[in-house]
C-alpha cells in the first residue's frame, strides 16, 4: 500500500494514546493511532486497572457476604465461590469497554492500525501490521504512547502459570493455597488483598522496611496495620536472591537486609510486582537519535517534544508517576498544543490511589517531603473514629490529613487512608488546583453524614478548630 499522511500518528492506544488521539480529532486534525493490541485501551484497560478493579471490587463483596452481612442482620448461609463466573465477569466488562473506545474512535473519525509501528524517519513510520501486511505513514508530528511493561527480577522468569506478572495474577484458574507477593506497592498490595479474601493464603516480601514507601509514612503505617489485621502476612526489609520451581510449587529463596540471614518459602504461586518500566524497544527511537534517560523514559520539554524535532512522548515512557489519569492528561495537553491552543499539567496535583480495603490516596506532598525541603507547615488529622458516616458504616479505620503552609496556609498536601479515598481525594485535587487554603475548605458547606466531612474536619484542625475531636 502507499504512504498514508496524517496530521497526527500515535503509537500506543492506552489511556496517553487514544485520549490524546480523540482530542486531536475534536480539535479538527487529522489523526491515526497504531496499537499491537486488536483491541484498545492499553494495559490498563485491556490487563491492569480495569480487570484489577473487576476482581478487587468481586472480592469485596466476597468477603463482605461471607465476614460482614451477618452483623447487619442478613444471613446469608454457607458462601461458596465460583471463580469462573467471576473471571468471566471481568473479561465481559473489560470488552464492553474497549468496544466502547472502538466506537469512540469511529465516531471522532480516527484511523487505528493494529500492528507493531517502528521509524523510519523522524516523520515516517513503519507499520507491521498484525494480518501479515506493511503500512507506511507520515505525520508533521509523531507521537510514542506505549505505556511500561513489569519490570523483571534477575533470575526470576515469568511463565504466567506458577510465576506471575500483573497480568497474570488477573486470571489464575483456581485461588492459589499460598500466594506470595515480591513487592510492597500498588499492584503488590491490591492483588494480594483480591486473593486473600477469595482464600489464599498471602506473604508480601519487601526490600525495604515499610510498605508503599512513597506515601505518608503514617498511612502506610496504618495501612500495613489493617491488612495484617485481614490476614495478610508480609516479609519487610526482605530480598529475594532466587526462585526455583518444584513437582509442588515455587520455592523461594530469601535473605534479611540488615541480618542476612537467610530463610526459604513455598508457594504454589509468586505475583513478581516489583514495579513497571516504559516500553520503548522495538521502537527504532536509537536510529532517529531520540533521547532516552538512564533510567529508560524518554526525555522530553515542557511540550512533550523529544531531542528530535516532530516527535513526541507522553505517559508511561516519560518520567513521572506511572498513573493511567497522568498519562491521561498529559495527552489532552498535548493534543491541544499541537493544534494551536495553551495548556500544561499540574504535576504538583495528581492523585494517587491504592485500591486496597480500606483505600489509600494521596496528592501534593508529603510531609517527609516538606520537612527534606525546609518547608514550614502545619497539620490538620482527623481520625474517621470521630466520623458519624465512619461509624454507621462500621469501617473507622483511617484519617484524613491535611498538610498547609505556615506562613499563607495555602494546602500543600492531602493525605487520606478511608474507605472511599479514591473517590475523596479529588476534593482535594480540585482544591490545590484552585489554590486552596485550608480555611477555604473548613468554611466550605459539606453534607452529613458524608465521608467528606472528615476533609473539611481535618482542614478545620489546621488551626486547632475541629468541631468533633
Amino acid at each position: 500500500m502507499g504512504i498514508q499522511k496524517f496530521d497526527i500518528v500515535i503509537i500506543g492506544a492506552g489511556p496517553a494514546g487514544y485520549v490524546c488521539a480523540i482530542r486531536a480529532s475534536q480539535l479538527g486534525l487529522n489523526v491515526a493511532c497504531i496499537d499491537s493490541r486488536p483491541t484498545l485501551g492499553g494495559t490498563c484497560l485491556n490487563v491492569g486497572c480495569i480487570p484489577s478493579k473487576a476482581l478487587l471490587i468481586s472480592s469485596h463483596k466476597f468477603s463482605e457476604a461471607k465476614e460482614h452481612f451477618a452483623k447487619h442482620g442478613i444471613q446469608t448461609g454457607e458462601m461458596t465461590l465460583d471463580l469462573a463466573t467471576m473471571q468471566a465477569r471481568q473479561a465481559k466488562w473489560v470488552e464492553d469497554l474497549t468496544k466502547g473506545i472502538t466506537y469512540l474512535f469511529k465516531k471522532n473519525k480516527i484511523t487505528f492500525f493494529e500492528g507493531q509501528a517502528s521509524f523510519l524517519g523522524q516523520a515516517k513510520v513503519l507499520i507491521q501490521l498484525n494480518d501479515g501486511h506493511t503500512q507506511q505513514v507520515e505525520a508533521k508530528h509523531i507521537i510514542v504512547a506505549t505505556g511500561s511493561v513489569p519490570t523483571e527480577l534477575l533470575g526470576i522468569d515469568i511463565d504466567e502459570q506458577q510465576i506471575v506478572s500483573s497480568t497474570g495474577v488477573l486470571s489464575l484458574k483456581k485461588v492459589p493455597e499460598h500466594l506470595v507477593v515480591i513487592g510492597g506497592g500498588y499492584i503488590g498490595l491490591e492483588m494480594g488483598s483480591v486473593w486473600q479474601r477469595l482464600g489464599a493464603r498471602v506473604t508480601v516480601v519487601e526490600f525495604l522496611d515499610k510498605i508503599i514507601p512513597a506515601m505518608d509514612h503514617g498511612m502506610g503505617q496504618t495501612l500495613y496495620k489493617q491488612l495484617s489485621k485481614q490476614g495478610l502476612g508480609f516479609k519487610l526489609e526482605t530480598k529475594v536472591t532466587g526462585v526455583k520451581k518444584t513437582s509442588k510449587g515455587v520455592t523461594l529463596f530469601l535473605e534479611g537486609i540488615k541480618d542476612r540471614q537467610k530463610s526459604e518459602l513455598s508457594c504454589d504461586v509468586v505475583l513478581v510486582a516489583a514495579g513497571r518500566k516504559p516500553l520503548t524497544a522495538g521502537l527504532g527511537l536509537e536510529d532517529i537519535g531520540v533521547k532516552l534517560s538512564p533510567q529508560g523514559h524518554i526525555v522530553v520539554n515542557q511540550r512533550f517534544e523529544t531531542n528530535v524535532s516532530g516527535v513526541y512522548a507522553i505517559g508511561d515512557v516519560i518520567p513521572g508517576p506511572m498513573l493511567a489519569h497522568k498519562a491521561e492528561e498529559e495527552g489532552i495537553v498535548l493534543a491541544e498544543l499541537l493544534a494551536g491552543q495553551g495548556g500544561e499539567v499540574n504535576y504538583g496535583a495528581i492523585p494517587a490511589v491504592i485500591y486496597t480495603q480500606p483505600e489509600v490516596a494521596s496528592v501534593g506532598k508529603t510531609e517527609e517531603e516538606l520537612k527534606a525541603s525546609g518547608i514550614e507547615y502545619k497539620v490538620g488529622l482527623f481520625p474517621l473514629t470521630a466520623s458519624s458516616r465512619a461509624k454507621a458504616n462500621g469501617q473507622t479505620e483511617g484519617f484524613v490529613k491535611v498538610l498547609a503552609g505556615t506562613n499563607n496556609d495555602k494546602v500543600l498536601g492531602v493525605h487520606i487512608i478511608a474507605p472511599e479515598a479514591g473517590t475523596m481525594i479529588a476534593e482535594a485535587v480540585l482544591a490545590m488546583e484552585f489554590s486552596a487554603s485550608s480555611e477555604d475548605i473548613a468554611r466550605t458547606c459539606h453534607a452529613h453524614p458524608t465521608l467528606n466531612e472528615a476533609f473539611k474536619e481535618a482542614a478545620l484542625a489546621v488551626t486547632g478548630h475541629a468541631i468533633h475531636i
